[in-house]
């Protein structure tokens, strides 16, 4: 299984998904350790509006853990087998280590867009 995180330079949850620097994508063994640890650099734009659910799932990405995201990119996710955890924050390496051991849960509340462009009002309790 891979799991991928938005993440900002300084190994952060993005806590905006279509607007993050890149990906950390980890592989996890079946006994749920983590075997590989790669970067998959963002796509321009928007990330619902990107082909980046569809590379994701090339990759043989299951889960995303994401911090602020909108429902256009959870459709598109979900619509490519990719079971999203919303309202992720902190490092990525201790955010999947919870995901792996059960302790991270999905957030609820996505972000929310008045207008699709480059300003989203997020509803989470992320700080950048």
């Amino acid at each position: 299984m891979k799991i991928a995180v938005p993440t900002k330079d300084n190994n952060q949850i993005d806590s905006h998904f279509g607007h993050c620097t890149f990906y950390t994508i980890y592989t996890v063994s079946e006994k749920n350790e983590i075997t590989d640890k790669q970067i998959l650099h963002s796509p321009a734009g928007c990330g619902c509006k990107s082909n980046i659910a569809f590379d994701l799932s090339d990759m043989d990405v299951k889960v995303m853990l994401a911090g602020g995201i909108g429902e256009g990119a959870i459709n598109k996710l979900s619509s490519c087998n990719i079971q999203v955890i919303r309202n992720c924050q902190g490092d990525v390496d201790e955010s999947v280590n919870a995901y792996l051991t059960g302790n991270l849960k999905d957030g609820g509340a996505s972000c929310q867009s008045h207008a699709h462009g480059s300003h989203h009002d997020c509803n989470s309790n992320h700080k950048d």
